[in-house]
């Protein structure tokens, strides 16, 4: 097999649970896998390393050009799309593959995002207030600077989880009114006053939850981890595998119940109903519950502490239509809704 390049477009992050990730998937020689989010390409490195030919997406534009030298090195192997994941069964489709063997997604930011202060995506280092994967849209700082404050108690409190958000979004809106947000050190500063670095059992920035909120919100994750799960369902062939890493609970209570429904066999009955028929299973689990990164790892690599991975194999069964709010998707105020 020729060896593929080590110098350029080397990952500069430690892929989350890539032995997992590998065991799950298995024999991948010779077969066509989706990595749906290529980041720093450790994923996609890794795969053509097995033997794989790998159809990398990505929605950031930065991404996509980083891998250009890893695309260049792979004979063919590696074909890069800049897109979103939730279109990965129509990316497959024009590059010629009717169907694929394996799609693996690694949800969330990533690495590289975060390290770098001018995307706005993190408040350890100060930079504007952006976190736009595709660089395009609404930006995190349109969204504090002109969401009305019940919406953004909504979003803050659903997406980020964050139980002081009534205070939160109080304490923005009062700030806006003297000028606008623009710098990720400026919101963080104003959460923490609210939240406090001394509540009690806290162990995270008192930012985190909020900054994840505006993440997720200005870049429609949620959303697109729904039709990312349909899309595979839709591309998959039969025994075909769909491995996905979660790093929060919103995304993986979608990925769980997900699998858990698409997986069914039986619905529940009682001595007084009968069993309900239900479509055939598209997804029988390839083990039960998900998978945890080893304490090894966390201590390698404390990014991997809230990874979960889930793992299942398509069947023959036709894929079905896909209804976000019984994946438990939230539901918050959409742009439209709220912008002048």
């Amino acid at each position: 097999m020729m060896a593929l390049p080590r110098d350029e477009g080397a990952p500069r992050h430690v892929p989350v649970l890539l032995s997992e990730v590998l065991a799950a998937l298995g024999d991948i020689d010779g077969c066509a896998v989706v990595d749906g989010t290529f980041g720093a390409g450790g994923y996609t490195r890794a795969f053509l390393d097995a033997g794989a030919d790998v159809i990398a997406i990505d929605r950031d534009p930065n991404a996509i050009a980083a891998g250009r030298a890893l695309a260049a090195g792979s004979a063919g192997r590696l074909s890069l799309v800049e897109g979103r994941f939730s279109e990965l069964d129509a990316h497959a489709q024009t590059l010629g593959r009717a169907g694929v063997d394996a799609v693996v997604l690694d949800l969330g930011v990533s690495s590289m995002q975060l390290d770098e202060a001018e995307r706005g995506f993190s408040f350890r280092s100060d930079g504007p207030l952006d976190m736009r994967m595709e660089q395009k849209g609404l930006s995190a700082a349109d969204v504090v600077n002109r969401m009305p404050q019940r919406d953004l108690t909504r979003v803050i409190g659903i997406l980020g989880e964050e139980k002081r958000a009534s205070s939160v979004s109080r304490a923005i809106a009062e700030r806006r009114k003297e000028r606008p947000f623009e710098r990720t050190s400026d919101l963080a500063a104003v959460v923490e006053k609210v939240v406090g670095r001394s509540f009690k059992g806290k162990q995270i920035h008192p930012a985190t939850r909020t900054f994840q909120a505006l993440r997720i919100y200005v870049n429609r994750e949620l959303d697109e981890v729904v039709e990312a799960l349909a899309a595979a369902e839709r591309a998959l062939l039969p025994g075909g595998r769909l491995v996905v890493v979660t790093f929060h609970s919103l995304e993986d209570r979608i990925v769980k119940r997900f699998l858990a429904e698409r997986s069914r066999t039986r619905a529940g009955g009682s001595r007084h109903l009968p069993e309900a028929e239900v479509p055939p299973a598209t997804f029988e689990l390839i083990a039960r519950g998900a998978v945890d990164p080893s304490e090894a790892e966390v201590a390698a690599n404390p990014r991997a502490r809230s990874a979960k991975l889930r793992a299942a194999r398509r069947t023959d069964a036709p894929a079905r239509e896909i209804d976000p709010r019984e994946l438990g998707a939230p539901r918050v105020a959409e742009p439209g809704q709220w912008e002048e």
